[in-house]
């Protein structure tokens, strides 16, 4: 009896941890309109706010889960879990961005270790069925997460303010520490395992590198010696990495999985579902609530419609899964996907967050459908023997695509903002004084969110003149950026349609061969 306690008891530590890790990635998004407001942040610095976050987490997970194999993978989420919650109380402490972003970078970290080596953890306590009930339980668990985010963040937000989203994270990561020390048991990998520091630097330093240009893009010049520099440093460092790769006899990434074009369909699904939809959900949320005046919980539960429904129709894909090809699961998810992103596409000044409501139910749907193929998928179609790897690939795609769909989004969207504000300012003698007037503060206004601030300077009937202007500029900003996203989705639904062919499936996975 104790035994079976102690497999329950790793259960419940592991998917205690993954909640918080990845509640925070979800939290974060209706909080950030406060976290601007209060740390007088930049657009770029609420870009940074996620994409430090996964960046790291993409960067470190599959690094994590050697470290997990050679050193124990009960002690490496024990440090994983600590790392993250020291990491929480820093980002609640902060009093700048940089503090924020630097301290939301090792939450990355923290959290790549504790993902990394979940799986592993749950598969080494579980066996036979009892080992589906728990694989189960935890995308129950990673679901929920992701349905309930939104509205624990706006509801934290809103009653005790955003710094809570982080601080309630520390005597919930104390106690899952005492939890996994004491009650789970320690496994490794008896193969021997080495850290590929080639791989690690190179990736890591390539992505970094791409994202932080396309975040500074429109401020410093896309022709400037520095922006150039960094994207041709990326380009060369991913170079790097792919030749070391495959030159390593112990990859840190093995680019021989990627022969099976099923692989590089699952892959790509990965990335374009985050860099589409989970991108969009910071502009969405900038939209709701900069744009539309709506409070942090207010927001949240606005998302619910989206949120709920990717949730429910979870399970339901899942069971599907037995009937139906994934590649028909995944295209046919990621098509509602982007039609739900090209439905938001019509947003104008005088709307209400209704107009979104179509889109997100579209997307919610497409999103409970593509899920929990995506995750059993990517290890059908590898050898047993590289699930782990192949496990963690899909999870460092989707954290890459969230990073890098924020940036490049971001991007377009910064430059159009300015741009259309500054045209419907134009078009009339009083907005074209108001923009001469404003000078450089305006545009810091524009970009930061803080046009509402600076209208309240102004005498009516400018006031309305420039927030007519911004919200105009604004609408028409989120529509080109849904448009780009719905097309990358697309991309993502053909990818899978061509690739994702069922003769790639391990038959020893017990994956159907219809």
């Amino acid at each position: 009896m104790a035994a079976l306690d102690r497999k329950w008891w790793t259960l419940i530590a592991v998917c205690t941890a993954t909640f918080m890790l990845l509640l925070d990635i979800t939290v974060v998004n209706v909080a950030l309109p406060n976290i601007q407001s209060s740390l007088h942040s930049s657009f770029s610095d609420i870009q940074w706010v996620v994409d430090a976050y996964s960046l790291t987490l993409a960067a470190f997970l599959l690094t994590a889960g050697v470290f997990g194999d050679m050193f124990g993978r009960r002690e490496v989420f024990a440090v994983g879990l600590g790392i993250f919650s020291v990491a929480s109380l820093v980002c609640g402490l902060s009093n700048s961005s940089l503090m924020l972003n630097l301290s939301r970078a090792a939450q990355g970290i923290g959290g790549a270790i504790m993902f990394a080596t979940s799986l592993a953890l749950i598969a080494a306590a579980f066996t036979g069925k009892e080992r589906g009930t728990a694989f189960g339980i935890y995308g129950a668990v990673l679901g929920g997460a992701v349905a309930v985010g939104p509205l624990i963040g706006g509801a934290i937000t809103t009653g005790i303010g955003w710094r809570w989203i982080f601080f309630i994270n520390v005597p919930i990561g104390v106690v899952a520490i005492i939890l996994t020390l004491t009650q789970i048991q320690e496994s490794r990998d008896p193969n021997k395992r080495r850290v590929d520091w080639i791989g690690f630097v190179s990736f890591s330093t390539s992505l970094f590198l791409l994202v932080f240009a396309l975040i500074r893009g429109n401020d410093d010049g896309w022709s400037s010696s520095l922006i150039v520099g960094l994207l041709v440093a990326a380009a060369v460092l991913m170079a790097i990495f792919i030749v070391s790769e495959l030159k390593q006899s112990d990859p840190m990434l093995d680019l021989m999985l990627f022969k099976r074009p099923a692989m590089t369909g699952v892959s790509l699904a990965a990335f374009t579902i985050s860099a589409s939809i989970f991108a969009m959900f910071l502009y969405f949320t900038l939209y709701i609530q900069d744009d539309l005046g709506y409070g942090a919980l207010a927001a949240g539960v606005r998302f619910l419609p989206l949120t709920a429904l990717a949730f429910v129709v979870a399970p339901v894909a899942g069971k599907l899964t037995v009937h139906v090809h994934a590649r028909y699961m995944l295209g046919a998810g990621l098509l509602l996907i982007a039609a739900g992103l090209f439905a938001t596409g019509f947003t104008q000044a005088s709307s209400t967050w209704t107009v979104l409501l179509p889109g997100f139910l579209l997307a919610g749907f497409g999103i409970g459908t593509v899920n929990p193929v995506l995750a059993s998928s990517a290890i059908s179609v590898v050898p047993p023997e590289r699930s782990g790897m192949a496990s963690g690939a899909n999870s460092t795609f989707r954290q890459v695509g969230i990073a890098t769909g924020i940036a490049a989004l971001g991007s377009v969207f910064q430059s159009q903002l300015v741009k259309k504000t500054y045209a419907a300012l134009h078009a009339t003698q009083t907005g074209a004084a108001i923009a001469l007037r404003g000078g450089a503060q305006l545009r810091a206004a524009v970009l930061g969110g803080d046009v509402r601030a600076v209208s309240a300077k102004l005498p009516q009937p400018a006031r309305a003149i420039l927030l007519n202007a911004y919200q105009k500029a604004f609408s028409s900003s989120l529509n080109t950026i849904v448009i780009i996203a719905a097309i990358i989705a697309l991309i993502g639904s053909i990818g899978a349609f061509a690739l994702v062919s069922q003769r790639d499936f391990v038959p020893s996975l017990g994956t159907p061969s219809h």
